[in-house]
């Protein structure tokens, strides 16, 4: 049985900033990041090497072998597209007067595991909402209200108000309200203490002021704004890692950056909401495209907003790795590739820019990074 929440809500003070549309081959050449870290957060450096280095690369971890294959959720949407052509972006757009009206869903996926774990259940509705508006903001929209669905087993509702007062928090700083939603208790489908999220925001944009990258060009800059950590994508390997590491929740994070904190607290930061600062950014020009890292990585979210032709050149010593990613491929022997196609290794938004603001944007947004530049040629290259 459901029950509909329709929720009045004041639109709450601002807060302080904090499924691909079509696969992309990985890149011919294996990248590997360098074995030893420097002082602090390291910054990827990659180099590409034709061929492997050994039976310890070829057992490495991979997201397919944990349950995950993006080539089947790409080969979905193709397929999806006939019967709706007009799916595949970030969110989706539909006219209204002089206006869009953007739309995106999605859920945290298996970060709902640890979230059961470790008893964190206060942010995970700050990803869920990330996820969604997060995705809308890359159309240049202003997020107006957002919806959830929570369903369980039995409704605990101690437990339930954490998680819908994390939602509350993640509108606060999307500057949007949470609107309404639905519980649904279900009995013997989940186990017990255990639920299911999915979130929907609906938001905004002027027609002549969406973001829809068909003015990219060759040259144009690529600035990456960092992430907290693993955001909500990437955890059933995430999770593989974490068992074969036969560390516990509770444990240290093996990092070098003098910085204390759990496997647990670096698994589940919250996920960043980019929405005031980008736009904050757009509104001052020379915004072209923008990429929410998530599913896919870089190498399948980037070129969704460039037009057909274009690609990009990512210089993968020009962002801070956080550690996180650094424990995570070292104890699952991920290779380089499987890493930039997983997770958003310390990026969760990439703007692309024009050449005569990037320095500007630059400047304005610290901290953000100049990770690259748009070339000819479909795809992502690494150097």
């Amino acid at each position: 049985m459901g029950a509909d929440r329709l929720l009045h809500l004041v639109r709450a003070p601002a807060a302080a900033p904090a499924g691909p549309l079509r696969g992309h081959p990985r890149p011919h050449s294996r990248v590997r990041l360098p074995a030893t870290p420097a002082a602090g957060m390291r910054r990827v450096a990659v180099s590409c090497s034709a061929s492997g280095s050994g039976p310890a690369d070829e057992l490495g971890m991979t997201y397919k072998g944990a349950g995950v294959d993006i080539d089947a959720g790409t080969e979905l949407v193709r397929r999806i597209r006939r019967l709706a052509p007009g799916i595949g972006g970030f969110g989706g757009l539909y006219p209204h007067g002089d206006e869009y009206l953007v739309a995106g869903t999605d859920g945290v996926g298996t970060k709902l595991k640890l979230a059961f774990e470790t008893g964190i259940h206060d942010t995970i509705g700050i990803d869920l909402v990330a996820m969604s508006v997060n995705d809308i903001v890359t159309s240049g929209a202003k997020p107006l209200f957002f919806l959830d669905y929570y369903a369980t087993s039995k409704l605990n509702v101690d437990l339930a108000e954490k998680v819908i007062k994390g939602i509350v928090d993640g509108c606060q700083q999307s500057d949007c309200i949470l609107l309404g939603g639905e519980t649904a208790e279900m009995p013997d489908f989940y186990k017990e203490g255990e639920y299911d999220l999915s979130g929907f925001a609906v938001g905004a944009v002027k027609k002549d002021k969406v973001i829809d990258g068909k003015n990219i060009v060759e040259g144009d800059v690529l600035i990456g704004l960092p992430s907290s950590g693993v955001h909500s994508n990437g955890f059933s390997l995430a999770r593989r890692v974490l068992d074969k590491s036969g560390l516990s929740l509770t444990d240290p994070l093996p990092r070098n950056d003098g910085v204390t904190t759990t496997v647990g607290e670096a698994l589940m930061a919250p996920t960043v909401i980019y929405v005031k600062q980008v736009l904050d950014i757009i509104g001052k020009g020379g915004v072209k495209g923008l990429a929410h890292i998530t599913g896919g990585g870089f190498t399948d979210n980037i070129p969704r907003v460039f037009p057909k032709g274009l690609g990009a050149k990512i210089v993968t010593g020009s962002w801070q790795v956080l550690p996180v990613f650094e424990w995570l491929q070292q104890v699952g022997k991920i290779e380089d590739a499987e890493m930039l196609r997983t997770f958003n290794m310390g990026v969760g938004m990439v703007l692309v820019v024009s050449k005569d603001a990037a320095d500007r944007i630059l400047e304005e947004s610290s901290p953000a990074y100049r990770i690259g530049e748009v070339i000819q040629g479909e795809g992502v290259q690494y150097v």
